[in-house]
């Protein structure tokens, strides 16, 4: 059953196309997983799909976007200018990093849709009146999302999308709870589709397949082998080959603090009597990007328990070329799990990436965990 999460991956556009056929539905592409989809579920017939590069050379985006900036911002620009998402109705973004933002406004402007919106999302997340300032954005943008559809989103609506979101989260927490069995009952590949799948696929239809896949994997019978556990953490990464070659290589991938990982649906949104207040609360509480987390530093404590909890003898750091936030978060990232007993090795990420080198410095990783486990 797990292929089939892959499929949806492979053939998110031949879905998003097939559902807006069979539902007479809205597509709205997404930039950044700092969107409400609670409140984008409330709204009705519309479905967030997330914004992906397609991971092959490009240079399509070079008048439109600096070299400088991260791949794959410049991957998912080049895949709306190739028409890759003809489908879509609208985008919209959360306040992230100035290269996405960049590529959503570039997107905005010479990929002209019926919709277009900026979220904001303070970067100062931890402030006093973040919850507050966050709550004031939540509202306006869901008078967007009423101006756009016509249809007038009530607090039924937004229960019902918040339980909608929240199913999702919760069954993605409790399948992830069986990566801790050594070895864990499936791979860190299948889990990135998992959750990717969860960010393309109406979860409507996807809650009834994620329930049924937790009653089916613990009675798994060709799941991973023994092998050294390791974490990822860093930025976005939803090459799925890329994983598969790491774990070809004697590595399990057990827990990962990524946008396309655990990051996602780690928490879920506490009802409250203002539901968009509720909602903002979630982000405020939600494990941080290294572009929130710039004075408390709790993301140092958040991934040393999950190394902890996930029992990974080392972590793998990568980080897409040129992307300032992580560049920044990382050293700190290596100093605090190394001096915590978990060896890390660093991986740079492109649009592509050499495939050789990295069977290669994997394999060197899995030697020394293994001499160190001996």
């Amino acid at each position: 059953m797990l292929s089939r999460f892959n499929d949806f991956v492979d053939r998110r556009h031949e879905y998003a196309r097939e559902w807006k056929a069979r539902t007479g539905g809205k597509v709205l592409g997404t930039f950044c997983t700092y969107v409400p989809e609670d409140i984008i579920y409330a709204a009705g017939n519309i479905l967030p799909v997330r914004i992906l590069g397609g991971l092959q050379p490009q240079d399509v985006s070079e008048s439109h976007i600096a070299g400088l900036y991260c791949p794959f911002c410049r991957d998912c620009l080049s895949q709306g200018l190739l028409g890759k998402y003809d489908y879509l109705d609208g985008v919209m973004i959360a306040k992230s990093c100035m290269h996405m933002a960049q590529a959503f406004h570039s997107w905005s402007l010479h990929i002209p849709l019926s919709y277009s919106y900026f979220l904001g999302v303070p970067s100062l997340i931890g402030g006093r009146h973040a919850t507050e300032y966050l709550a004031d954005e939540m509202k306006d943008f869901k008078q967007s999302l009423e101006k756009w559809t016509g249809n007038t989103i009530t607090d039924k609506d937004l229960d019902r999308g918040i339980e909608t979101v929240n199913t999702t989260r919760r069954y993605l927490r409790q399948l992830y709870e069986l990566r801790k069995s050594d070895p864990p009952l499936f791979s860190g590949a299948e889990a990135t589709a998992l959750v990717l799948s969860a960010q393309l696929i109406d979860k409507r239809e996807l809650n009834p397949l994620l329930a049924q896949l937790q009653n089916d994997l613990p009675e798994r019978k060709d799941g991973p082998k023994p092998g050294a556990r390791i974490m990822v953490v860093g930025s976005e990464n939803h090459d799925l080959e890329l994983l598969r070659l790491i774990e070809s290589r004697g590595a399990n991938i057990v827990i990962e603090d990524q946008c396309t990982g655990s990051r996602y649906f780690w928490n879920e949104v506490v009802p409250q009597e203002d539901r968009l207040t509720a909602i903002a609360q979630r982000f405020i509480d939600r494990p941080r990007c290294p572009l929130k987390d710039v004075t408390e530093r709790r993301r140092l404590d958040h991934v040393l328990n999950l190394a902890k909890e996930f029992n990974a003898r080392g972590a793998l750091l990568v980080n897409q070329k040129f992307c300032a936030p992580h560049e920044y978060d990382i050293p700190r990232i290596n100093k605090m799990l190394q001096e915590k007993g978990f060896p890390t090795f660093l991986m740079e990420l492109d649009t592509t990436i050499h495939r050789g080198a990295v069977a290669t410095r994997t394999e060197a990783f899995v030697e020394m965990l293994e001499m160190d486990v001996a």
